[in-house]
């Protein structure tokens, strides 16, 4: 009678804290299929809020990093990892100038690096990718189903800084059908 009611209890339960836990948690994936390849678009839709904007301004480098990996659906247990990438956008502001040094890199190489004296545009630098091509050279079956999985961490993790999401994890999908 009581591993029924403890059963039961945790049944109910356990919808409740994985619905609670993705709260706050949108990580947006678009995945474009082109020319043999597959291009990536993912955007962090959270708001600059206070905290984040003191860990900027304290002159500390923030980064996201963002692991990409494309997977292709199976229906057996596990589904195949068919090719990962590391997306890191950093920002740091300097304070003496009062300019933000933004920059993303790719698997460890540098795709570009700038400056700016708009808060905007370095949030925007460090949450909005668009039409990435990181998986150049897979080969993908026609007609099969694929899906991109973005999983997003923010460093420095420091108790002191709430970052948009909890647990320091944002994840994300978008699925699609390879047609040749």
């Amino acid at each position: 009678m009581f591993s029924r009611a403890l059963l039961l209890a945790l049944s109910v339960l356990a919808p409740v804290q994985q619905g609670g836990a993705g709260q706050g948690q949108n990580l947006q994936v678009v995945p474009l299929p082109r020319d043999g390849e597959v291009l990536v678009s993912f955007k962090l839709e959270e708001a600059l809020t206070d905290e984040i904007r003191a860990a900027i301004h304290s002159g500390l480098t923030i980064k996201f990093v963002y692991n990409v990996s494309l997977r292709r659906s199976s229906a057996g247990w596990l589904d195949r990892t068919m090719a990962e990438a590391v997306v890191t956008a950093s920002v740091r502001f300097d304070t003496l100038t009062r300019v933000y040094h933004y920059s993303r890199a790719v698997d460890g190489r540098i795709e570009f690096a700038d400056t700016t004296n708009k808060e905007d545009v370095a949030w925007s630098a460090l949450r909005d990718f668009s039409r990435m091509s990181l998986f150049r050279g897979t080969a993908l079956e026609p007609n099969a189903e694929y899906y991109v999985r973005v999983r997003a961490n923010a460093s420095p993790r420091n108790s002191a800084f709430v970052w948009p999401w909890q647990g320091d994890h944002a994840l994300g999908f978008g699925k699609f059908t390879f047609i040749k």
